[in-house]
C-alpha cells in the first residue's frame, strides 16, 4: 500500500541522468564535425569518423537522445503532479526507460558504421525503428493510462502539449517509417520519388512541430508558472495556442521542397500554413514571457529563470525566421545555403536546449532531496557561456548563408557564374571557424551542467514525494 501513495520519481531521475549525459556526447559529436568542416583532416581518414556518418548521429543524439529523454523526465514528472497519481506502471515506465536507452545504443553504434536509411531524422534501420515503435506504444500507455486514472477533474494544458506531441510522433514515425526489409541492416522506403520527399518532409518539419515544439511548450507551461511562482498569463491564450498550433503545422512540410518536382501547388500551400503558424507560435512566447508579469525583478538572481525566458526570446526570433524563409522568394536565397543551419540552431540551442536545461535544473534538486542545485553560480556560468556560444553560432552561419546564396546567384553580363563554387566555399570558411569556437562554448556549459548535476546528486537522496490528499473542492 505504502508505494501507491507515493509519485514514481525513480524513472525521472533516470530520464533527467539520460538527459545529461546524452546531452555532452551529442553536443561534443555537434563540435567535432562543425571542426571538420574547418578541417576536414580531423576526419583521420577514418570512414567512421567521416562527416557523413557523424552527422546523423550528432542530430540524432540532440533530438532522440538529449531531446527525447528531457521530455521523458518533465512529461513523466508534470502529468504526475497535475494529475495527483502515480504513473500507470511503474514496470512499463521502467521499460520506456531502458528500450529507449537501447535505441539510443544501437543509433549510436550502427550510423557510425553506415547503416541509415538515409532520410532526415530518421535514418535509422528498419530493426531499430521498429524497436521505437514498441517503446513509444508504451510511452503512450503510461501517459494517457495517468491521465484516465487523475484524481483532478481538469486536465492541465502542459498535459494537451505532451499528449499531442506523443501521438503525433507515433503516427509522424509509423506512416513515414513504412518500409521493405532487404536484409537485417538495409530496407527501401515504402514509397519512391517525390512522393517519398513528400512524406518525408511531413515527418521532418513536424518532427520539429512536435517533438521540438509542442513536447517543450508542456515544459514552458509547467516549469515556467512554477519557478517564477506566477499563475500562467492567459490560460485562455494557452488553449487556443494549442489548437491553432496543433491544427496549423501539419501542413507547414513541403516548404522544404521550393523549386522541386513537387506540384507549385503543395509548395504553395505550406507557404500559407507556414505564414499563419506564426500567430500561434507567438501567442505562447507571450504567453510564457507575461507570466513574468510581476516577478520581472527574479531574473536578476535566478539563472535557471533566465534559461526559461531566454529561451521563449529564441523560440520567437525562430517561429518568425521559419514562416519568413518558407517564402519562395526569400528562400530562393536562402534554400541549401548555412542560412538554413542558423535558422535550425537557433531553435534547436536557443529554444529547446535552453528549456530544457532550465526544465532539469528545476528537477535535479528536487530528485535529489536538496533545496538548490550544487552551485547556483555555476547555473549563471553555464547561461552566459551557452548564450555566447549560441549568438557566435548563429550570427556566423546567417552572414555565411546570406553569403552563399548571393555568390551563388551572382551572374556576369554574359550569363556565366561571377563565381565558382569552390570560391563560395572558401568565403565561407572564417565562419565555419567561428561557429566551431561557439559550439565549443555551448558544449563547455552542457560539461558544467554535467558536473553540477553530479555534485548535486552524489550525497542526495532517493525522493519518493507522497501524493498530496486531494481537498474536497477537487472531486
Amino acid at each position: 500500500m505504502g508505494t501507491e501513495l507515493n509519485y514514481n520519481y525513480k524513472v525521472v531521475k533516470q530520464f533527467t541522468i539520460a538527459t545529461v549525459v546524452w546531452g555532452v556526447i551529442g553536443m561534443l559529436v555537434g563540435v567535432l564535425i562543425a571542426a571538420q568542416l574547418a578541417w576536414p583532416a580531423l576526419n583521420f581518414d577514418t570512414p567512421w569518423l567521416s562527416y557523413g556518418r557523424l552527422r546523423p548521429l550528432h542530430t540524432n543524439a540532440v533530438i532522440f537522445a538529449f531531446g527525447i529523454c528531457g521530455l521523458f523526465a518533465t512529461s513523466y514528472y508534470v502529468v504526475q503532479r497535475t494529475c495527483q497519481v502515480r504513473l500507470f506502471s511503474d514496470k512499463l515506465a521502467a521499460f520506456t526507460f531502458w528500450g529507449w536507452q537501447l535505441v539510443l545504443v544501437c543509433a549510436t553504434i550502427s550510423l557510425p558504421m553506415g547503416f541509415t536509411r538515409g532520410k532526415e531524422y530518421a535514418e535509422l534501420e528498419w530493426p531499430i525503428a521498429l524497436l521505437i515503435t514498441v517503446v513509444w506504444v508504451a510511452y503512450a500507455v503510461v501517459f494517457f493510462g495517468t491521465l484516465i486514472k487523475r484524481k483532478v477533474k481538469h486536465i492541465y494544458v502542459a498535459n494537451w502539449f505532451f499528449g499531442a506531441f506523443i501521438l503525433a510522433v507515433a503516427i509522424l514515425h509509423i506512416v513515414n517509417g513504412a518500409s521493405m526489409p532487404a536484409s537485417f541492416m538495409k530496407s527501401y522506403s515504402a514509397y519512391s520519388g517525390v512522393q517519398d520527399a513528400m512524406i518525408q518532409w511531413w515527418y521532418g518539419h513536424n518532427a520539429v512541430g512536435f517533438i521540438l515544439t509542442a513536447g517543450y511548450l508542456g515544459m514552458v507551461y509547467y516549469f515556467i508558472p512554477k519557478q517564477a511562482e506566477r499563475p500562467v498569463y492567459s490560460y485562455r491564450l494557452s488553449i487556443v495556442h494549442f489548437w491553432a498550433l496543433i491544427f496549423t503545422y501539419m501542413w507547414a512540410g513541403p516548404h522544404h521542397l521550393h523549386y522541386t518536382a513537387l506540384p507549385d501547388w503543395t509548395q504553395s500551400l505550406a507557404v500559407v500554413f507556414s505564414l499563419i503558424l506564426l500567430a500561434p507560435s507567438w501567442g505562447g512566447m507571450i504567453n510564457g514571457i507575461m507570466t513574468l508579469s510581476g516577478a520581472w525583478h527574479k531574473l536578476r538572481s535566478d539563472p535557471i529563470l533566465k534559461f526559461m525566458i531566454v529561451s521563449l526570446s529564441f523560440y520567437g526570433m525562430s517561429t518568425f525566421e521559419g514562416p519568413m524563409m518558407s517564402i519562395k522568394t526569400i528562400n530562393s536565397l536562402s534554400h541549401y545555403t548555412d542560412w538554413t543551419i542558423a535558422h535550425v540552431h537557433s531553435g534547436a540551442l536557443g529554444w529547446v536546449g535552453f528549456i530544457t536545461m532550465g526544465s532539469i535544473y528545476y528537477l535535479i534538486p528536487r530528485l535529489s532531496g536538496k533545496t538548490a542545485m550544487w552551485s547556483t553560480r555555476l547555473v549563471d556560468t553555464h547561461f552566459w557561456v551557452a548564450t555566447i556560444g549560441v549568438v557566435l553560432y548563429i550570427s556566423s552561419m546567417w552572414i555565411a548563408g546570406v553569403m552563399q546564396g548571393l555568390m551563388w546567384r551572382a551572374v556576369n553580363a554574359d550569363g556565366t557564374l561571377t563565381y565558382s563554387f569552390v570560391e563560395g566555399v572558401k568565403a565561407t570558411y572564417p565562419y565555419y571557424v567561428i561557429r566551431v569556437s561557439g559550439g565549443f562554448l555551448y558544449f563547455s556549459g552542457m560539461v558544467m551542467m554535467a558536473y553540477n548535476t553530479f555534485m548535486t546528486m552524489r550525497d542526495g537522496v532517493a525522493v519518493d514525494a507522497r501524493i498530496p490528499a486531494l481537498l474536497p473542492t477537487h472531486a
